[in-house]
């Protein structure tokens, strides 16, 4: 993998190139641009109705419908290196809390946005569905934050 500079505008993007799925959630780089709108505040979400990791105890898939919203601060993430990212968890073994909450913290770290939350809504295992839920601190004020509109798990009730 070659190495890439810390300033967005340096990084090669993965958008327009033939971009392998990271064999790892580490070994996938995170491409951001200088947000468009610097300086509006504003919500971005990104949602994931399919995510898919292992279970760190049986090695069997476990299924999520992430939704991540974050208010931009000077970048974005590029949404082709974050789908890359989201991929590579295929073959990667953890909790739901440690993948849900690792997700959301890198993001935050890398990207620094002015406010970020993820919430994981995983499909049950053994019975019982788990969600779990990060966010980076208060929504700043102003910023319109929709519910994220994925309903509680009802099995066939």
């Amino acid at each position: 993998m070659t190495q890439q500079s810390d300033t967005p505008a340096n990084r090669p993007l993965h958008l327009g190139q033939t971009s392998a799925l990271p064999t790892s959630p580490e070994e996938a780089v995170l491409d951001y641009v200088p947000n468009p709108r610097a300086g509006s505040l504003y919500l971005v979400r990104f949602a994931a109705p399919e995510f898919t990791s292992l279970c760190p105890v049986t090695g069997q898939p476990d299924f999520a419908h992430l939704v991540i919203d974050y208010a931009p601060g000077e970048t974005i993430v590029e949404s082709k290196s974050l789908k890359l990212f989201l991929g590579a968890f295929r073959n990667h073994c953890g909790f739901h809390e440690d993948v849900t909450v690792g997700i959301g913290q890198r993001l935050f770290a890398e990207m620094k946005p002015t406010w970020l939350r993820i919430g994981g809504y995983w499909y049950p295992r053994g019975g019982i569905p788990i969600d779990v839920f990060w966010q980076s601190g208060a929504a700043p004020a102003g910023l319109w934050v929709p519910d994220q509109g994925v309903a509680s798990y009802r099995g066939r009730g």
